[in-house]
């Protein structure tokens, strides 16, 4: 089956440090899964951030074992990605990609590209340059639910209307988009007696207790407002008469905002045996879910987009109590593995005074997303209804719980989302090969060459007919010494490295004088434009001299 080289860089996958966020759980599951289920030869992993191999192959060997060979592809080595011939990045930036693929040739590799959240400004952007870039018809972004890819679709109409209003007909193909979902490696989250007990002996909750649970992300404004799940369940222990345990596994990257979050939240709910406990950790993650009987998460902003929680409740077995809301909609089964709740917004249109002020930089992206947020309204009504089902009826929440983990296993496991990727792969690997040769493409024009760009401010510019030579009384050791020091050695990206340093002022040496063209010859094709660029380094503090030409 098609394989892709991986974009790997830490900050898309490391899930120890303590900013866990969403995307670090996803990017974490996903490589586990693809180790696991991939039908490949071997792992092609790009080094995009430059760390040492052995600090990335640690990262990986705590996720999973490699079953197979392993390439690693350096930074810079764009043209390496020709084979597998698809890059699979980790993010939704898809047009900034193939940008950078550009000097290496648009047919050179396919990019896809998936969405995480999509309210932001800059990934609005990115989702914009998809009719702008040059992106191409065998590149592809994954949008993880219905909900998302309807979001996508409406700005891209807007966007092509524009363009079409002010430009005429987009003449470049469109890339394409595919529902994909996340997925979850649903062994890892396999329920344990043992673990139910532990807990609960922990936590001080009676063995026939019930008990809910929520884990994820605190961020009032950015991620959900845990006063909706409080409210629920408050009035749920009032119709029921039961008294209800509320596990609440959550974090942040701040402990003032934790005590605030369970503080604010206790206080909605007095009623309910409340319980905080930081999720983050390993011997957390994966066992909490044993405590519960049932799964609580009422997302409400629009920064989500797909929800991961979910599915790793229902690979655990639990039924789950969610909001009817963004990619939730994809996953729960109403009466089937838990229970949606109705959630209602304002219509279209009644929020253009929040994007206008987005724009102009009244409000910043947290203030935009929770004005949208405080917008929103569940149906207290059928939250209670569904959560006093599962409290009074143990037999029908386990059916439930039975459902939901079947239908983790079938359908949102990486053993059955892995091929749908790999397929998606071959489709757009053979549209890239199918492609014609498209001819020479000028560079970046929104971010050009700055010495083309800012070619007016020297009073020459650099060509290959000038001379070079060592100044009068310099010698190869001297010009080594000069180039060390801190007012010379400070921007080191792509200049000669000191190996060719030493054979530029080893030849100086031995012809005294010598045209430009002649020293660039030297050397291989890959590496002359950072000798021609490198040799004005050398002259700044006269380690070499330039002459004009003859």
């Amino acid at each position: 089956m098609q394989n892709a080289a991986i974009f790997l860089h830490p900050d898309a996958f490391d899930t120890t440090t303590g900013r866990l966020m969403g995307r670090h759980a996803a990017g974490e599951s996903f490589l586990r899964g693809y180790l696991r289920h991939a039908e490949v030869e071997r792992y092609d992993f790009w080094n995009v951030s430059g760390a040492p191999r052995q600090k990335l192959e640690a990262m990986v060997a705590g996720i999973g074992a490699t079953r197979h060979p392993v390439r690693w592809i350096d930074r810079h080595d764009r043209a390496a990605l020709n084979d597998p011939g698809v890059l699979n990045l980790p993010g939704p930036s898809l047009n900034q990609e193939t940008w950078l693929r550009r000097p290496v040739g648009a047919r050179a590799y396919a990019s896809c590209a998936i969405t995480h959240t999509t309210a932001t400004p800059r990934i609005m952007d990115a989702i914009a340059g998809l009719l702008i870039d040059p992106v191409e018809d065998y590149d592809a972004l994954i949008c993880t639910s219905s909900a998302v890819r309807a979001a996508v679709e409406t700005q891209l109409d807007g966007i092509r209307d524009y363009l079409t209003a002010e430009f005429g007909p987009r003449r470049r193909p469109e890339p394409q988009r595919v529902t994909i979902p996340l997925g979850v490696n649903a062994e890892d989250f396999t329920p344990s007696a043992d673990h139910r007990r532990a807990w609960r002996e922990r936590l001080n909750i009676p063995a026939d207790a019930p008990v809910a649970l929520y884990v994820g992300r605190f961020n009032v404004k950015e991620k959900m407002n845990p006063g909706l799940m409080a409210v629920a369940l408050e009035k749920t222990a009032a119709a029921t008469g039961q008294t209800i345990y509320w596990v609440n596994s959550g974090w942040s990257e701040d402990q003032a905002n934790d005590d605030f979050i369970h503080r604010e939240t206790r206080a909605l709910c007095p009623s309910v045996r409340y319980i905080a406990i930081d999720g983050r950790a390993p011997d957390v993650r994966f066992s909490i879910w044993s405590v519960a009987d049932f799964f609580i998460s009422f997302s409400d902003n629009i920064q989500e987009t797909f929800g991961l929680t979910p599915i790793e409740a229902m690979a655990a077995g639990l039924p789950c109590v969610v909001t009817d809301w963004n990619g939730y909609k994809d996953t729960v089964r109403h009466g089937i593995d838990g229970f949606r709740v109705s959630t209602l917004a304002p219509p279209p249109g009644a929020g253009e005074d929040l994007s206008q002020a987005l724009a102009a930089g009244l409000i910043g992206y947290t203030s935009y997303v929770a004005a949208a947020a405080q917008h929103t309204v569940i149906d207290y009504g059928e939250a209670v209804s569904a959560l006093s089902i599962l409290v009074l009826n143990p037999a029908f929440r386990r059916q439930l719980g039975e459902n939901a983990r079947a239908r983790a296993r079938e359908v949102f496991d990486w053993a059955a989302i892995i091929p749908q990727y790999q397929a998606l792969w071959a489709e757009m690997n053979a549209r890239r090969l199918a492609a014609p040769l498209a001819p020479f493409e000028p560079a970046n024009p929104f971010r050009p060459d700055p010495y083309r760009l800012f070619g007016g401010y020297p009073t020459a510019h650099l060509t290959p007919d000038y001379r070079l030579a060592l100044p009068p009384g310099v010698t190869p050791a001297a010009a080594t010494a000069l180039l060390r020091t801190n007012l010379s050695d400070y921007a080191a990206m792509n200049r000669p490295t000191p190996s060719e340093v030493q054979t530029i002022l080893t030849w100086l040496s031995e012809c005294e004088e010598g045209v430009l063209a002649r020293l660039v010859e030297t050397f291989p094709p890959d590496r002359r434009r950072h000798i021609r660029r490198g040799v004005l380094w050398m002259a700044r503090l006269g380690a070499i001299s330039i002459l004009a030409p003859a």
